[in-house]
């Protein structure tokens, strides 16, 4: 059986990642391709330049492309910021066959049923993610296929983004000539890339601290609890950095990356008192730190108040698993652990093979997750403009060319 072939595209604020791999006939993933260029055009995953933005991701794409010999036809694409909207729906039917079996078209009919709300003019429908199945009242299915029972319900989570926001990414992407395959909610893709299934069963957050947003998921039961996206993130860190010590923008940016810490420093440590320089420009460590460790506190204390409930310890067992370029930073284990009194950890992407030594970082999570996503839901695009036909018509369409043309 021939491999196939997904590309993924995490259009970033602050970096455009482009992916490709192959999936064999056992389902594993192997990256032969990877594309990263600086991100243009875009603000707190927003397009605000068309232009510039189709640009950044040729780039990307074309390194992918180069790397591994691929065309790419179509892609998975990351969809995020604030104009992402999420809420928790239910659908139920009858089961009215004689046998009283239910079958996988029901499936499709209650899921049907969870997603008649009426969405307005201006939004779109992302995904709708069945959370849970009951029959005849009872609850706690994970899959009613092959049940007997008069009355199959659903409990979905329905998540819609803004249409004029989709429509720009998405021309930008096809201004390229390549289809979209199905837009993804990024936290939904890096869960994929950094989450054990014990994790999302017994309950965990995870957080996505990018360079614009930080993306917010909840998983309980093994299924999808709620989704978020906060407009604070990586970019306020280096803005605060940058203001507060009184230097540019592009140099407080790598003096993050290398020297950030969000750890306390004691001025006892002399290797640490020391001034640190960039570029001609020198300032106090302690000074870069405690600007950065506000910020991140504040950040941590956002994503808990997300939370639906107040008793999260509960609902949370397994805590909170950071991910995102921001996480990088040194000491987020400890002091996350600190604030929210939860377990934490570093969210590294998993479960790929190939050129991945430099995908194994946090800030990589969605690109890969991205590939993980169309692995396991390929040929079945829930994106509302039907990218996914149109990707497969077009490479149908490919394939009788080059019968022909022999």
């Amino acid at each position: 059986m021939k491999d196939r072939i997904i590309a993924a595209i995490d259009v970033g604020t602050t970096k455009i990642c482009t992916t490709i791999a192959e999936i064999n006939e056992t389902g594993s993933t192997r990256v032969v391709g990877v594309g990263i260029a600086p991100s243009k055009g875009l603000h707190k995953g927003l397009v605000v330049n068309i232009n510039d933005a189709r640009e950044a991701i040729r780039e990307s794409v074309k390194q992918a492309e180069r790397a591994s010999d691929y065309k790419i036809e179509s892609a998975y694409v990351g969809v995020t910021g604030r104009h992402v909207n999420s809420m928790n729906n239910r659908g139920v039917i009858a089961i009215t066959r004689n046998d009283r079996l239910v079958r996988p078209d029901d499936l499709r009919r209650v899921l049907a049923s969870a997603q008649s709300i009426k969405v307005p003019n201006d939004r779109k429908l992302l995904h709708v993610i069945p959370r849970g199945y009951a029959v005849d009242g009872q609850p706690g299915v994970r899959n009613p296929v092959g049940m007997h029972g008069f009355r199959l319900d659903v409990e979905t989570h329905i998540i819609t983004a803004a249409a004029t926001s989709v429509q720009n990414l998405v021309k930008c992407i096809r201004s390229l000539g390549i289809e979209i395959e199905d837009l993804v909610l990024e936290p939904l893709a890096s869960s994929e890339a950094v989450l054990t299934t014990d994790e999302k069963q017994v309950g965990v957050i995870l957080a996505d601290i990018g360079g614009g947003t930080t993306d917010i998921c909840i998983f309980k039961d093994g299924s999808i609890w709620h989704t978020s996206i906060l407009p604070v993130a990586g970019y306020q860190i280096t803005r605060d950095v940058a203001i507060g010590l009184g230097l540019p923008f592009d140099v407080a940016e790598e003096m993050k990356k290398r020297y950030g810490s969000v750890m306390p420093v004691y001025e006892t440590k002399m290797e640490t008192a020391n001034p640190i320089s960039e570029d001609g420009h020198g300032v106090s460590y302690q000074d870069m730190c405690d600007i950065i460790r506000a910020r991140v506190d504040e950040i941590l204390r956002l994503i808990m108040l997300e939370m639906p409930r107040a008793d999260y310890e509960s609902l949370v067992p397994a805590g909170l698993v950071l991910t995102g370029g921001s996480s990088n930073l040194s000491g987020m284990e400890t002091l996350g652990r600190d604030i929210l009194k939860l377990p934490v950890r570093i969210g590294v992407p998993a479960n790929i093979y190939g050129i991945t030594d430099a995908l194994r970082d946090p800030a990589y999570a969605t690109g890969v997750g991205l590939l993980l996503w169309g692995a396991k839901n390929q040929g079945r695009g829930r994106f509302s403009t039907g990218g996914g036909f149109f990707g497969r018509m077009r490479r149908m369409f490919s394939q009788f060319k080059s019968l022909f043309s022999k």
